[in-house]
């Protein structure tokens, strides 16, 4: 009787250590409610949980709790976090290429296919690889807002509105667009935003529709602007190489095909999301229809801005010349928009099934790239 007693309390200590060593803990400097955060990160850790019975356990540390934005990806080099959402424009030293991806989302019709173009190159260039493995990490998946607009407390409508404007900016281009039309570009954290717009320090900030509910900047902004100015890409997961070399086959199938879903879940959730921002606005704010000088401005810029990219990365960011990147990534974003016109783009399970045929079904899980 002793013996069996002594046994099964073994067995609960060894369990207990287990489930211990099983935890770990995933980064996300957006807060809970952001689309960012809600479906790929919350949403994810308790499906993950349920799906591999309690064997592993993200701890989500939201809004910057763990760490901030910028430091992410040192968090993930040294093991603080095992999975963070990066970026690149946070980072630009450090990731150069994919700041040069950053910049073509200012060009960027549609959002859905900008994520998972964002995505696939990432596990499938050679060069992107090696950027992100210099950094001692590993790409796993990739977002893109949506359309991004002017929200201001103090409202843009024509050219000379803009003229001496402080503008939150996300970098790179939308910086320099901003500078174009005689703004001063502001760069601070999304989640800074809220208490600028309120003070008066940022007058206006370029954001995605969502933000007026995701970061509540329908309780500060006076007005939004419907200047469609692209969209900003970035990685939704990124893990610690160490973390993904010890799990099992078998929770790697497991992740991997969660992490399509997750995708799926930002992509169409912050699409329905801009859908209530929208609505939301008309009744809250001044909806602006922006003049037609500020609307040829924009195409003036975008189009000058596309001839000149090439040139200016290799100037301004010190890398070879990335011609083919720019045109990979192109042809990448045309072949998704096509693919997802096929499927349902309000259904996840469906945007989710094509991702994995088309991408995670395929991924070599040991190195996590595309063959």
């Amino acid at each position: 009787m002793k013996k069996t007693v002594m046994t099964l309390a073994i067995a609960s200590l060894l369990a207990s250590t287990a489930a211990m060593a099983a935890s770990y803990r995933a980064t996300n400097w957006l807060q809970p409610i952001h689309t960012l955060n809600a479906e790929p990160y919350q949403k994810f850790a308790e499906g993950l949980k349920k799906a591999t019975n309690d064997e592993i356990a993200f701890t989500v540390y939201s809004g910057g709790a763990l760490v901030p934005a910028k430091a992410t990806i040192q968090a993930l080099r040294d093991g603080t976090a095992q999975l963070g959402i990066v970026y690149a424009g946070y980072t630009p030293a450090e990731l150069p290429l994919n700041n040069v991806l950053v910049d073509l989302g200012f060009l960027v019709k549609d959002p859905m296919a900008a994520a998972f173009a964002y995505t696939e190159i990432n596990l499938s260039n050679k060069d992107l690889i090696n950027e992100w493995q210099k950094q001692g990490v590993i790409f796993a998946g990739g977002y893109s807002t949506p359309i991004y607009n002017f929200m201001c407390a103090k409202p843009i409508q024509s050219l000379a509105d803009a003229k001496g404007k402080k503008i939150r900016t996300a970098g790179g281009t939308q910086t320099d667009w901003v500078a174009s039309i005689g703004g001063v570009p502001v760069s601070v954290p999304i989640g800074d935003v809220y208490t600028g717009l309120s003070r008066g320090s940022v007058d206006c900030t370029m954001a995605e529709v969502p933000n007026l509910i995701n970061s509540k900047f329908i309780e500060v902004a006076k007005s939004i602007t419907r200047l469609d100015m692209g969209a900003v890409p970035g990685a939704t997961y990124v893990l610690n190489p160490d973390f993904w070399k010890e799990l099992s086959a078998e929770h790697k199938k497991t992740m991997v095909s969660l992490m399509a879903k997750g995708l799926a879940d930002q992509q169409v959730g912050y699409s329905a999301r801009a859908d209530e921002a929208l609505k939301l606005a008309q009744e809250k704010i001044k909806v602006i229809k922006p003049d037609q000088d500020l609307v040829d401005a924009l195409a003036a810029f975008q189009t000058s801005y596309i001839k000149e990219l090439a040139k200016s990365s290799v100037k301004e960011r010190k890398i070879a010349d990335p011609t083919n990147l720019i045109n990979q990534y192109t042809k990448l974003e045309a072949k998704w928009s096509g693919l997802l016109d096929k499927v349902d783009r309000k259904d996840a399970n469906a945007v989710a099934k094509l991702l994995e045929q088309e991408l995670y079904s395929k991924i070599n899980t040991d190195t996590f790239v595309l063959p």
